[in-house]
């Protein structure tokens, strides 16, 4: 991933709190086809290895448990908060007009090998973690031992599950670090007024980053 030092994020409790918030992460890998890519959530379990490891499932109908090589990394992608950013919200555009759009985001990339897993006592816990996790913030959480446990099984059988022990980890917060303290002032309230979730969560993100050490642009 292209990393200028100033968008770059290393802190591991950072990279990991993204993938947690967003956990549907794109999961690539390269196969006998080509590169394949698919959607997936993941549950991270931080204290399995070094970095974290990922553990998912894939229909058993999905051919890319099938179509990878395992000696190659795989490469899984958890896009944060993203949005537009109109050059109409820099102060510079009043000043010069030297300005155009851009784009911020929040972004982290996990890579490592992928094994697949056929055991539906590990299929089980998975999909319980990955439940738990999404369901706990409901007023009535369900949980998977709601439905009857024959169906359970028989739905256990179409799918394998998937770790990932992650070596290596990319983290980048490119949000507005390269602006001056003006034109970041007018992109968080540029983004305020839009209204929407996304949009006030990217200006808390500009606000918390400030700006490049030393008050330097690039």
């Amino acid at each position: 991933m292209y990393q200028p030092p100033h968008f770059r994020e290393d802190n591991l409790e950072v990279q990991h709190a993204l993938i947690r918030a967003h956990p549907l992460g794109l999961l690539v890998t390269l196969g006998g086809a080509g590169l394949v890519a698919n959607p997936i959530p993941f549950v991270l379990d931080a204290s399995a290895s070094p970095l974290g490891t990922l553990k998912a499932h894939l229909s058993r109908a999905n051919g890319q448990w099938q179509d990878f090589k395992p000696d190659l990394e795989a490469l899984v992608v958890f896009q944060g908060p993203e949005t537009y950013i109109t050059p109409s919200w820099y102060a510079a555009k009043r000043e010069h007009g030297k300005v155009v759009p851009t784009w911020n985001y929040a972004i982290v990339q996990a890579h490592g090998r992928m094994r697949v897993i056929d055991d539906p006592d590990w299929l089980l816990r998975q999909i319980t973690a990955m439940t738990d996790v999404q369901e706990a913030a409901r007023p009535e959480p369900w949980n998977v031992g709601d439905a009857p446990a024959p169906f359970v099984a028989a739905q256990l059988k179409g799918i394998v599950g998937i770790e990932i022990e992650i070596t290596r980890i990319e983290g980048k917060w490119k949000v507005s670090q390269n602006r001056s303290e003006a034109d970041r002032l007018g992109v968080a309230e540029g983004l305020r007024l839009a209204q929407d979730d996304a949009s006030r969560h990217m200006a808390d993100l500009v606000d918390a980053r400030g700006a490049l050490p030393g008050g330097r642009q690039s």
